[in-house]
């Protein structure tokens, strides 16, 4: 399904819009019927998840092993599912240049997404993040792709450091900046420590901030809230719960011949509903 120029502007003002406040939460589906699902749950808008879409397809995630083609297949079926805003994980831009990152922004866009977010990740264990003026260049080209459409759409630059064992706040800080400085309209650094980081992130900038959240049970959106973040994303966390009930419900199937799983499932009739 492509998106009429209408519906797409009007789904791309209602999700910069958001980012002016309250905090809102922005869960992450892995096909169009987690989308409509949660859709019909009530949330405002959706963003696609790597972690997500590389599990469904059976490959590791992080390790540039889903292609921008099958992302973005991805990207077309989650943005005609519903009639909310989705914002697009596009890992580090699906190419080694500045140029590759923009046309990913543009196709991503094609797709029916009105955001998107771009890392500064390389995929590569022994060099996981790229060097601050490198990936400040392909932030640079992703805002100018941005700025070109013919609708607004949202740009988040991402720094991967604690993602990838680097705990190193004051360099994820400085890379925020920098990110926002070049143009990115919200800023996400995934995996930060605790609340006491999330704040001091929120703190150093001046753009609005995206927080991962799911990992944490204590962790509430109005924690967060108070910290300064604006939006909170799940990430693969709800393609994971999934994944553990499947794999509990499998295991008692082969361990011990039983089907007690089946006692705490929705029911056909529901699921149909949703």
């Amino acid at each position: 399904m492509t998106l009429d120029a209408a519906d797409q502007h009007r789904r791309a003002v209602t999700f910069r819009r958001l980012h002016e406040g309250p905090t809102f939460v922005l869960p992450n589906p892995w096909d169009a019927g987690t989308a409509r699902v949660l859709a019909r749950l009530g949330f405002p808008a959706l963003a696609t998840t790597s972690g997500g879409l590389a599990f469904a397809l059976g490959r590791r995630d992080g390790a540039n092993l889903v292609s921008r083609a099958e992302t973005l297949a991805n990207v077309r079926l989650i943005a005609g599912a519903t009639p909310l805003p989705v914002a697009a994980d596009l890992e580090s831009g699906f190419g080694e240049s500045p140029a590759d990152v923009a046309e990913t922004i543009r196709l991503a866009a094609e797709a029916g997404a009105v955001g998107g977010s771009i890392e500064d990740a390389t995929g590569d264990p022994a060099d996981p993040i790229r060097p601050l003026a490198e990936a400040v260049r392909r932030v640079e080209a992703a805002v100018a792709a941005a700025r070109s459409l013919p609708f607004p759409f949202t740009l988040a630059a991402r720094a991967e450091n604690f993602l990838y064992g680097r705990a190193d706040l004051p360099d994820t800080i400085r890379r925020l900046r920098a990110y926002a400085a070049a143009g990115a309209d919200v800023l996400y650094a995934p995996a930060l420590p605790d609340l006491d980081a999330v704040r001091s992130v929120c703190a150093a900038v001046d753009k609005p901030v995206n927080a991962l959240a799911g990992g944490a049970p204590e962790v509430t959106v109005a924690m967060l809230a108070d910290c300064g973040v604006r939006r909170v994303s799940v990430g693969s966390t709800l393609a994971r719960v999934a994944l553990t009930a499947f794999v509990e419900a499998a295991r008692e199937i082969q361990e011990t011949g039983t089907f007690g799983f089946g006692a705490d499932t929705l029911s056909y009739s529901r699921v149909d509903a949703l």
